[in-house]
Protein backbone atom coordinates (compact mmCIF):
# COMPACT_ATOMS: atom_id res chain seq x y z
CA UNK A 1 0.00 0.00 0.00
CA UNK A 2 1.29 3.49 -0.80
CA UNK A 3 0.60 6.88 0.73
CA UNK A 4 1.38 9.91 -1.46
CA UNK A 5 3.66 7.72 -3.53
CA UNK A 6 5.71 6.52 -0.55
CA UNK A 7 5.76 2.85 0.33
CA UNK A 8 4.21 2.28 3.76
CA UNK A 9 6.00 -0.60 5.52
CA UNK A 10 3.83 -3.44 6.87
CA UNK A 11 5.17 -2.64 10.36
CA UNK A 12 3.80 0.91 10.11
CA UNK A 13 0.38 -0.38 9.07
CA UNK A 14 0.42 -2.83 11.98
CA UNK A 15 1.32 -0.02 14.40
CA UNK A 16 -1.61 2.08 13.09
CA UNK A 17 -4.00 -0.80 13.70
CA UNK A 18 -2.58 -1.32 17.20
CA UNK A 19 -2.94 2.39 17.98
CA UNK A 20 -6.59 2.33 16.85
CA UNK A 21 -7.27 -0.74 19.00
CA UNK A 22 -5.57 0.83 22.03
CA UNK A 23 -7.78 3.88 21.71
CA UNK A 24 -10.90 1.71 21.68
CA UNK A 25 -9.64 -0.16 24.75
CA UNK A 26 -8.96 3.18 26.46
CA UNK A 27 -12.51 4.30 25.67
CA UNK A 28 -13.87 1.10 27.21
CA UNK A 29 -11.74 1.66 30.32
CA UNK A 30 -13.14 5.18 30.62
CA UNK A 31 -16.63 3.70 30.52
CA UNK A 32 -15.53 1.34 33.28
CA UNK A 33 -14.41 4.31 35.36
CA UNK A 34 -10.72 3.46 34.93
CA UNK A 35 -9.83 6.66 33.11
CA UNK A 36 -10.67 10.32 32.94
CA UNK A 37 -14.34 11.14 32.69
CA UNK A 38 -15.45 11.72 29.08
CA UNK A 39 -19.16 10.92 29.21
CA UNK A 40 -18.66 7.55 27.53
CA UNK A 41 -20.76 4.66 28.79
CA UNK A 42 -20.92 0.99 27.91
CA UNK A 43 -24.29 1.65 26.26
CA UNK A 44 -22.74 4.28 24.00
CA UNK A 45 -19.87 1.98 23.04
CA UNK A 46 -22.24 -0.92 22.27
CA UNK A 47 -24.33 1.43 20.12
CA UNK A 48 -21.19 2.60 18.32
CA UNK A 49 -20.19 -1.01 17.58
CA UNK A 50 -23.73 -1.88 16.52
CA UNK A 51 -23.73 1.05 14.09
CA UNK A 52 -20.49 -0.21 12.52
CA UNK A 53 -21.73 -3.78 12.22
CA UNK A 54 -25.01 -2.70 10.64
CA UNK A 55 -23.31 -0.43 8.11
CA UNK A 56 -20.75 -3.12 7.24
CA UNK A 57 -23.41 -5.73 6.48
CA UNK A 58 -25.45 -3.37 4.29
CA UNK A 59 -22.40 -2.02 2.46
CA UNK A 60 -21.08 -5.50 1.64
CA UNK A 61 -24.53 -6.45 0.33
CA UNK A 62 -24.53 -3.31 -1.82
CA UNK A 63 -21.09 -4.14 -3.24
CA UNK A 64 -22.24 -7.69 -4.01
CA UNK A 65 -25.31 -6.49 -5.95
CA UNK A 66 -23.35 -3.86 -7.84
CA UNK A 67 -20.58 -6.33 -8.67
CA UNK A 68 -23.10 -8.79 -10.10
CA UNK A 69 -24.53 -6.08 -12.34
CA UNK A 70 -21.06 -4.92 -13.35
CA UNK A 71 -20.01 -8.44 -14.35
CA UNK A 72 -23.12 -8.76 -16.53
CA UNK A 73 -22.51 -5.40 -18.21
CA UNK A 74 -19.35 -3.48 -17.18
CA UNK A 75 -20.11 0.21 -16.68
CA UNK A 76 -17.96 2.99 -15.20
CA UNK A 77 -21.06 4.59 -13.65
CA UNK A 78 -21.44 1.55 -11.36
CA UNK A 79 -17.79 1.82 -10.32
CA UNK A 80 -18.22 5.52 -9.48
CA UNK A 81 -21.25 4.81 -7.31
CA UNK A 82 -19.44 2.08 -5.34
CA UNK A 83 -16.42 4.33 -4.76
CA UNK A 84 -18.76 7.13 -3.66
CA UNK A 85 -20.39 4.93 -1.00
CA UNK A 86 -17.09 3.33 0.13
CA UNK A 87 -15.59 6.42 1.77
CA UNK A 88 -18.30 6.97 4.42
CA UNK A 89 -18.23 3.24 5.17
CA UNK A 90 -14.50 3.37 5.91
CA UNK A 91 -14.79 6.52 8.01
CA UNK A 92 -17.60 5.06 10.10
CA UNK A 93 -15.69 1.85 10.77
CA UNK A 94 -12.42 3.59 11.69
CA UNK A 95 -13.59 6.56 13.75
CA UNK A 96 -13.40 6.68 17.55
CA UNK A 97 -16.53 6.64 19.75
CA UNK A 98 -18.33 9.87 20.70
CA UNK A 99 -19.95 10.50 24.07
CA UNK A 100 -22.53 12.75 22.40
CA UNK A 101 -23.96 9.98 20.19
CA UNK A 102 -27.75 10.41 20.22
CA UNK A 103 -29.68 7.54 21.78
CA UNK A 104 -33.09 8.70 20.53
CA UNK A 105 -34.78 5.97 18.45
CA UNK A 106 -36.02 8.53 15.89
CA UNK A 107 -32.48 9.82 15.33
CA UNK A 108 -31.28 6.27 14.73
CA UNK A 109 -34.21 5.57 12.42
CA UNK A 110 -33.61 8.60 10.18
CA UNK A 111 -29.84 8.18 10.26
CA UNK A 112 -29.97 4.50 9.31
CA UNK A 113 -32.64 4.95 6.63
CA UNK A 114 -30.78 7.90 5.13
CA UNK A 115 -27.66 5.77 4.85
CA UNK A 116 -29.20 2.43 3.88
CA UNK A 117 -31.79 3.44 1.28
CA UNK A 118 -29.23 4.57 -1.35
CA UNK A 119 -27.55 1.16 -0.99
CA UNK A 120 -30.74 -0.55 -2.20
CA UNK A 121 -30.56 0.78 -5.77
CA UNK A 122 -29.87 -1.68 -8.57
CA UNK A 123 -27.78 -1.12 -11.72
CA UNK A 124 -30.39 -0.78 -14.48
CA UNK A 125 -27.88 -1.70 -17.17
CA UNK A 126 -30.56 -2.26 -19.83
CA UNK A 127 -32.23 1.14 -19.30
CA UNK A 128 -31.79 3.98 -21.80
CA UNK A 129 -30.00 6.99 -20.23
CA UNK A 130 -32.17 10.11 -19.98
CA UNK A 131 -29.21 12.27 -21.06
CA UNK A 132 -25.87 11.52 -22.67
CA UNK A 133 -23.70 9.24 -20.53
CA UNK A 134 -20.75 11.70 -20.45
CA UNK A 135 -23.11 14.28 -18.91
CA UNK A 136 -24.20 11.73 -16.27
CA UNK A 137 -20.57 10.92 -15.63
CA UNK A 138 -19.76 14.60 -15.17
CA UNK A 139 -22.64 15.10 -12.74
CA UNK A 140 -21.48 12.14 -10.67
CA UNK A 141 -17.89 13.38 -10.64
CA UNK A 142 -19.06 16.79 -9.38
CA UNK A 143 -21.11 15.11 -6.64
CA UNK A 144 -18.26 12.80 -5.67
CA UNK A 145 -15.77 15.68 -5.60
CA UNK A 146 -18.03 17.57 -3.19
CA UNK A 147 -18.40 14.45 -1.06
CA UNK A 148 -14.66 13.79 -0.98
CA UNK A 149 -13.84 17.38 0.01
CA UNK A 150 -16.40 17.25 2.84
CA UNK A 151 -15.23 13.80 3.98
CA UNK A 152 -11.57 14.80 3.99
CA UNK A 153 -12.42 17.74 6.23
CA UNK A 154 -14.62 15.60 8.49
CA UNK A 155 -12.17 12.68 8.56
CA UNK A 156 -13.20 10.10 11.12
CA UNK A 157 -15.75 12.54 12.58
CA UNK A 158 -18.33 11.19 10.15
CA UNK A 159 -21.20 8.99 11.37
CA UNK A 160 -24.73 7.98 10.44
CA UNK A 161 -26.37 8.84 13.78
CA UNK A 162 -26.53 12.38 15.18
CA UNK A 163 -23.60 13.29 17.45
CA UNK A 164 -21.24 16.20 18.01
CA UNK A 165 -17.94 14.94 16.65
CA UNK A 166 -16.51 18.41 16.17
CA UNK A 167 -17.54 21.50 14.18
CA UNK A 168 -15.98 21.89 10.72
CA UNK A 169 -16.01 25.28 8.96
CA UNK A 170 -13.47 24.89 6.12
CA UNK A 171 -13.79 24.18 2.39
CA UNK A 172 -17.37 23.62 1.16
CA UNK A 173 -18.64 24.14 4.72
CA UNK A 174 -18.13 27.87 4.11
CA UNK A 175 -21.06 27.80 1.67
CA UNK A 176 -23.52 25.18 2.97
CA UNK A 177 -23.77 23.40 6.31
CA UNK A 178 -24.05 19.87 4.91
CA UNK A 179 -21.97 19.65 1.71
CA UNK A 180 -21.56 15.90 2.00
CA UNK A 181 -25.31 15.31 1.79
CA UNK A 182 -25.45 17.75 -1.13
CA UNK A 183 -22.74 15.70 -2.83
CA UNK A 184 -24.72 12.52 -2.25
CA UNK A 185 -27.79 14.06 -3.87
CA UNK A 186 -25.85 15.25 -6.93
CA UNK A 187 -24.24 11.81 -7.32
CA UNK A 188 -27.61 10.08 -7.04
CA UNK A 189 -29.09 12.38 -9.69
CA UNK A 190 -26.25 11.51 -12.07
CA UNK A 191 -26.70 7.78 -11.49
CA UNK A 192 -30.47 7.98 -11.93
CA UNK A 193 -30.12 9.89 -15.20
CA UNK A 194 -27.68 7.24 -16.47
CA UNK A 195 -29.67 4.22 -15.27
CA UNK A 196 -33.28 5.34 -14.83
CA UNK A 197 -35.84 3.05 -13.25
CA UNK A 198 -39.02 3.71 -11.23
CA UNK A 199 -37.69 1.67 -8.30
CA UNK A 200 -34.39 3.58 -8.13
CA UNK A 201 -36.27 6.90 -8.42
CA UNK A 202 -38.51 6.00 -5.47
CA UNK A 203 -35.51 4.83 -3.42
CA UNK A 204 -33.59 8.04 -4.02
CA UNK A 205 -36.65 10.21 -3.32
CA UNK A 206 -37.20 8.43 0.00
CA UNK A 207 -33.47 8.71 0.79
CA UNK A 208 -33.56 12.48 0.19
CA UNK A 209 -36.50 12.88 2.58
CA UNK A 210 -34.61 10.87 5.20
CA UNK A 211 -31.51 13.01 4.67
CA UNK A 212 -33.51 16.20 5.25
CA UNK A 213 -34.97 14.75 8.46
CA UNK A 214 -31.47 13.60 9.42
CA UNK A 215 -30.12 17.13 8.93
CA UNK A 216 -32.64 18.58 11.40
CA UNK A 217 -31.82 15.88 13.97
CA UNK A 218 -28.09 16.46 13.61
CA UNK A 219 -28.54 20.21 13.99
CA UNK A 220 -30.54 19.68 17.17
CA UNK A 221 -27.53 17.91 18.69
CA UNK A 222 -24.93 20.24 17.18
CA UNK A 223 -26.97 23.29 18.21
CA UNK A 224 -25.95 22.64 21.81
CA UNK A 225 -22.41 23.67 20.78
CA UNK A 226 -21.79 27.44 20.81
CA UNK A 227 -19.28 27.01 18.00
CA UNK A 228 -21.90 25.40 15.75
CA UNK A 229 -24.47 28.09 16.55
CA UNK A 230 -21.96 30.71 15.46
CA UNK A 231 -21.19 28.71 12.31
CA UNK A 232 -24.91 28.35 11.48
CA UNK A 233 -25.30 32.10 11.92
CA UNK A 234 -22.71 32.71 9.21
CA UNK A 235 -23.71 29.85 6.86
CA UNK A 236 -27.42 30.25 6.27
CA UNK A 237 -28.21 27.39 3.89
CA UNK A 238 -28.15 23.71 4.79
CA UNK A 239 -28.19 21.82 1.49
CA UNK A 240 -28.86 24.02 -1.56
CA UNK A 241 -27.51 27.61 -1.63
CA UNK A 242 -30.34 30.11 -1.98
CA UNK A 243 -33.07 27.48 -1.47
CA UNK A 244 -32.60 25.29 1.62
Amino acid sequence: MTEQGVLVPPVARTNNIRTWMRRWVAAWRVADGCGASSGLTHRTLWLEMGERLFVSVWFLGFVYRMSAGFLDAPNVIVVLLVVSEALPFLYIVLRLPSATLSQRPTDWCFGILGSVLPLLVLPAVSATPLVHVPVCFGIMVVGMSLQVMAKLILGCSFGIVAANRGVRVLGPYRFIRHPMYAGYTITHVGFLLAMPSPVNALIYAAALMMQVARIFREERVLGQDAGYREFAGHVRYRLVPGIF
